[in-house]
């Protein structure tokens, strides 16, 4: 019997932490890729809603000088 664990190899346990952090870093990318998304989606939520707003009023106005 081997000291060293059972016969374990160390190589493969010494690419994991590299293996990890690479992992580790492209999850991180993909949540700041999605909180960017988020919050374009959210700013142009905005926009958008104020042009309906917009358009509504301008319509608003139409529909009374058209009534009197």
């Amino acid at each position: 019997m081997e000291p060293s664990g059972g016969g374990r190899k160390e190589r493969p346990k010494a690419r994991e932490p590299g293996a990890r952090l690479e992992k580790a870093k492209q999850k991180s990318a993909q949540q700041e890729l999605k909180q960017r998304q988020r919050a374009e989606i959210y700013a142009l939520n905005r926009v958008m809603t104020e042009l309906e707003q917009q358009q509504f009023d301008s319509f608003c106005k139409q529909m009374q000088a058209s009534g009197e």
